[in-house]
């Protein structure tokens, strides 16, 4: 008997692949990390996409800045507090304690790498990795595993709903950063990739850390179950 009533959050399927990209992003974070560190201009790569994207007119102004809002505080309160009301309404509570840890985690590495990096962009703004990239990866990554695992997809699909979720919120909030300046194109690539870094890890420890409290639940119930039972014997 081991108790495990509550679905994974990182269905097994997937732990393999997302584990590999994992890895693979965070090495891409880390060798971005140490190739701007203390810069403070754009590189080649950036300069190009960075003059195609910049400065863009209206309506995209506007449909940058309310992208944009979605990675403030209040625009980012707002999502997390409807997402777990979601998965609470949905009784997966290991998905709501994800949203919170995962997301929570990676805005918290991706602050702490730009402290690390020190690439900054206009007055001396650090930059990279781009924070409300990360965050907003972060939390489709977290919505996508949920669907997974609410639809019962395999590896190839689920892997690829996943990535794609990613993909989609990463490249939006991308834009709009690029768009509005804020950011440098290879700051948001770091974004996107400390979210696909940090939420599979984040989901497979919450994962372990739940399942193994159900085992210590339900050994205890059996413990339990089974004094009584020689007690009623004696």
């Amino acid at each position: 008997m081991t108790g495990r009533s509550a679905p994974a959050v990182l269905p097994p399927s997937l732990r393999g692949w997302l584990g590999l990209i994992a890895a693979l992003a965070g090495l891409v974070v880390v060798v971005l990390g140490v190739l701007y560190a203390g810069d403070s201009e754009p590189g080649t790569v950036d300069a190009r996409i960075g003059t195609a994207l910049y400065g863009v007119g209206q309506p995209w102004r506007h449909i940058a800045l309310a992208t944009d809002f979605l990675g403030e505080p209040v625009g980012a309160a707002t999502l997390i507090v409807a997402t777990v009301t979601g998965c609470l309404l949905l009784r997966r509570p290991r998905a709501a304690v994800i949203v919170v840890a995962g997301v929570g985690m990676t805005v918290g590495t991706a602050t702490l790498l730009k402290s690390l990096v020190g690439r900054t962009i206009h007055d001396g703004n650090l930059s990279y990795p781009s924070g409300h990239t990360a965050f907003l990866t972060a939390l489709a990554l977290v919505v996508a595993l949920l669907a997974t695992g609410r639809l019962g997809l395999g590896r190839t699909a689920g892997t690829s709903l996943v990535l794609a979720a990613a993909l989609v919120a990463g490249a939006t909030m991308g834009w709009a950063q690029v768009a509005l300046g804020a950011h440098y194109p290879t700051d948001v690539l770091g974004g996107w990739c400390t979210a696909l870094a940090v939420i599979p890890a984040t989901a497979w420890l919450v994962d372990r850390m739940a399942d193994r409290r159900l085992d210590r639940m339900a050994g205890r119930t059996a413990g339990r179950m089974a004094d009584a039972g020689r007690r009623e014997r004696r």
